[in-house]
C-alpha cells in the first residue's frame, strides 16, 4: 500500500487551545473524533491525536485540560500559519489571533470558528510517535457560529483537511499525522518555491513565481515574498 492513499480518510482542521506557566497558547490538528454518543448524564467523549515532541502535547499532559475550536471555510489561513507552523515554546502564538481565555486558562479561537469545547482528560495512550487523549466535553458553544445576512441566519461550514489542501494550498507540518516525506513532490514536477517558514507551496502552473508583485505574501503565514526559497524536484 502507498501511504499516499491514506488520504481519502476524511480529516477536520482544528485549533487546540492549552495553557502553561507563562499562559494561553495554541496550536492546530487535524485529528479529532467524538467516540461516545451524547447520552442523558454522560458527557460525550472526544479523541485528540497530539505529536509528543509538540510542545502543546507537554502542556495537555501537565494540565489534563484544553479546548477544541472548531474552524470553519470562512477562518482566515493566517490562523493556521500562526497557531500550525510555529511553536508556542516561548509564547506569543495568540498575539494577532482573536481569542478569549476561559476560566480554566485555556484559550478559544474566535476567528470565524463554528463552535468550541472545553475538555478533561480521563486517560492518554502513546502510539507511534503521538499521545491519543481521550477526554470528556465538559462544556462548550450552544450554538454553532455563522453570519447574517439580509436577515437570514448562515452558520459556517467546517474546514476540511481536503479543503485547506486543495484550496488553501496547506500542507501538513512535518509532525502531523497526515505528513508524507515528499508529499508535494510527487503531485507535481520542475521548478518549485517554498515558504520557509510555514512550508506552503506556490505552484501556481499559469503564473510564475518571478512574475508576483513585490508586495505579495504567503496566503498561510504572510510573510513576504523574499521568504520564499527555490526548490527543484
Amino acid at each position: 500500500m502507498k501511504p499516499l492513499v491514506l488520504g481519502n480518510i476524511t480529516y477536520g482542521m482544528y485549533a487546540i487551545g492549552v495553557k502553561d506557566k507563562n499562559g494561553p497558547s495554541a496550536c492546530i490538528v487535524n485529528t479529532v473524533m467524538q467516540v461516545t454518543k451524547t447520552s442523558p448524564g454522560a458527557p460525550p467523549l472526544i479523541a485528540l491525536s497530539v505529536n509528543t515532541e509538540n510542545y502543546s502535547c507537554q502542556c495537555i499532559e501537565e494540565s489534563g485540560v484544553f479546548t477544541i475550536s472548531v474552524l470553519s471555510e470562512s477562518t482566515p489561513a493566517t490562523v493556521i500559519g500562526a497557531l500550525g507552523f510555529t511553536s508556542g515554546r516561548h509564547g506569543g502564538k495568540l498575539e494577532n489571533i482573536r481569542h478569549k481565555v476561559l476560566m480554566e486558562g485555556v484559550p478559544v479561537i474566535k476567528e470565524n470558528t463554528c463552535c468550541w469545547f472545553l475538555c478533561q482528560v480521563k486517560a492518554k495512550l502513546p502510539v507511534g510517535g503521538q499521545v491519543l487523549f481521550v477526554a470528556e466535553i465538559v462544556a462548550g458553544s450552544d450554538i454553532a457560529g455563522g453570519i447574517e445576512t439580509a436577515g437570514k441566519f448562515e452558520a459556517y461550514k467546517p474546514m476540511t483537511y481536503q479543503y485547506y489542501v486543495e484550496k488553501l494550498g496547506g500542507i501538513s507540518p512535518t509532525k502531523a499525522p497526515t505528513y508524507l516525506s515528499g508529499q508535494q513532490a510527487e503531485r507535481i514536477t520542475g521548478e518549485r518555491f517554498v515558504c520557509s517558514v510555514c512550508g506552503y507551496e506556490y505552484k501556481d502552473p499559469n503564473f510564475g513565481f518571478e512574475e508576483l508583485p513585490t508586495d505579495w505574501s504567503c496566503p498561510i503565514c504572510k510573510m513576504p515574498k523574499k521568504a520564499f526559497v527555490r526548490k527543484k524536484g
